[in-house]
């Protein structure tokens, strides 16, 4: 009998530990702080009830246990005194130490990637970013197939009189989970096509896009709902976003009216030291927005003791999806409102005088203004370098198409010739691509 989902009336007894391996450490976090975002991770998942948690300082790990015999007992005494069920080991653990330590201390066990992929998968809401999930897990729990079956004899195929004898459990188990993930990566491709139909159709929308990006808990989503008064879920939570959402905004104008430059604005998942690989390739799509920015704004919770080096973990990832060097970027000091007064307004200042620097607070709205007026500095300036001159004729018939490049502010002059409508333009490669798509045809000037 299967055994009750945890729920807030029944929840699960948890316990965090943090493998400190001291002098052979090459992670960036101190081993306290490391814990304390474990700790995070944990909440973030339903029904858990945090009851310890501890910094275990190892010399070397144990290949069998990860830990030695004294630090085995010693913390298994501390898990039967709690009488904990559930243990996250803030780390990878291979699947051999990963049953050996759950036939030990007799509880469930989760290593860094396994907890990540089970908030993810609470999380995930679209259809894609449910897919993704389940293809992660099972390529992760693939790797979790161990000799720890008693029924290890072969099971003979057939009548068993024909062909040599059949498969190891083992071996059963993992071309079911072969063909449930072929299953899983069909379905995929066809969601994939009709987001690349969306996109296709976002694509002929002449408007550059800017997409947030940042650590998990940076405050994207909350910065996002300022920007665009949406209603996305913004709560001081690890991972409270997973799925992309985009929404088509404009930008003040000059004297703060609402006639400044639409954009297309995306929020995506945030980043997080250590992601499991399974769910950087899985994720890929996700992040498709980002590929295709014209502008990314790296939010940053600079009220966070680690600040830097969650920094350079998500400049590790963005380098890892391949987004080109080129690309413009704002650096969003986020969360200044956490901050003292004489901080808050010394950060305000290197902003003012630091190109490519923005300090906010998305919560209060202090600093939007002059983040929005970066945003279209920076989008003037990428663009307007990447111009190029065309015309087009278009048919007096055509108003569809000469609204749509009126409406994209790309037109220098127009004409009226015996022709047509000739529409000397000044515009991007992209604009000029959707253009393309709507099928009109234009001749260099």
């Amino acid at each position: 009998m299967a055994e009750p989902a945890p729920t807030e009336a029944n929840p699960t007894r948890a316990y965090v530990i943090h493998p400190d391996l001291g002098h052979a450490r090459i992670q960036r976090r101190e081993p306290e702080r490391a814990l304390a975002e474990a700790v995070a991770l944990a909440h973030a998942l339903p029904g858990i009830e945090m009851v310890g948690e501890e910094v275990a300082r190892l010399r070397e790990p144990n290949p069998g246990s990860l830990f030695g015999k004294g630090k085995l007992a010693e913390i298994g005494e501390r898990l039967e005194a709690a009488e904990v069920e559930l243990v996250l080991i803030d780390g990878p653990v291979t699947p051999v130490q990963q049953r050996n330590l759950e036939d030990r201390w007799k509880v469930k066990l989760l290593d860094r990637t396994g907890l990540i992929l089970e908030i993810f998968a609470d999380r995930a809401r679209t259809r894609e970013g449910v897919l993704q999930v389940e293809l992660a897990a099972l390529s992760y729990q693939r790797t979790r197939l161990v000799r720890a079956w008693t029924h290890l004899e072969r099971q003979r195929g057939g009548l068993g009189f024909v062909g040599g004898p059949g498969e190891t459990q083992i071996e059963a188990d993992r071309r079911a989970i072969d063909e449930q993930m072929t299953r899983l990566r069909r379905q995929l491709q066809r969601v994939v096509r009709t987001r690349s139909l969306h996109r296709a159709a976002r694509a002929r929308v002449p408007y550059p896009i800017v997409a947030l990006v940042g650590y998990t808990n940076a405050g994207k989503s909350t910065l996002f709902n300022r920007l665009t008064g949406a209603e996305v879920m913004a709560k001081d939570m690890l991972f409270a976003t997973l799925d992309p959402t985009m929404r088509a905004i404009r930008l003040p104008d000059a004297g703060g009216g609402s006639s400044g430059r639409k954009i297309i604005l995306s929020d995506t998942v945030g980043f997080i030291s250590d992601l499991p690989t399974e769910l950087v390739a899985a994720f890929r799509a996700t992040l498709e927005e980002v590929l295709e920015a014209d502008l990314i704004l790296h939010v940053r919770d600079i009220s966070h003791p680690e600040t830097e080096e969650q920094a350079a973990d998500v400049a590790d990832i963005l380098e890892n999806l391949g987004v080109a060097e080129d690309v413009e970027l704002i650096e969003v000091w986020n969360k200044i409102d956490s901050l003292s007064g004489e901080t808050r307004a010394a950060l305000r200042r290197t902003d003012a005088r630091t190109e490519g620097v923005q300090a906010v607070s998305a919560l209060s709205g202090e600093g939007l203004q002059d983040l929005t007026a970066a945003i279209e500095a920076h989008l003037t300036r990428a663009l307007d370098e990447a111009r190029i001159h065309d015309t087009v004729i278009l048919p007096f018939t055509d108003g569809r198409r000469r609204a749509w490049l009126h409406d994209a502010g790309v037109v220098e002059r127009e004409e009226t010739t015996e022709d047509g409508l000739r529409l000397h333009l000044s515009w991007t490669e992209r604009q000029k691509s959707a253009f393309a798509s709507l099928g009109a045809k234009s001749e260099d000037s």
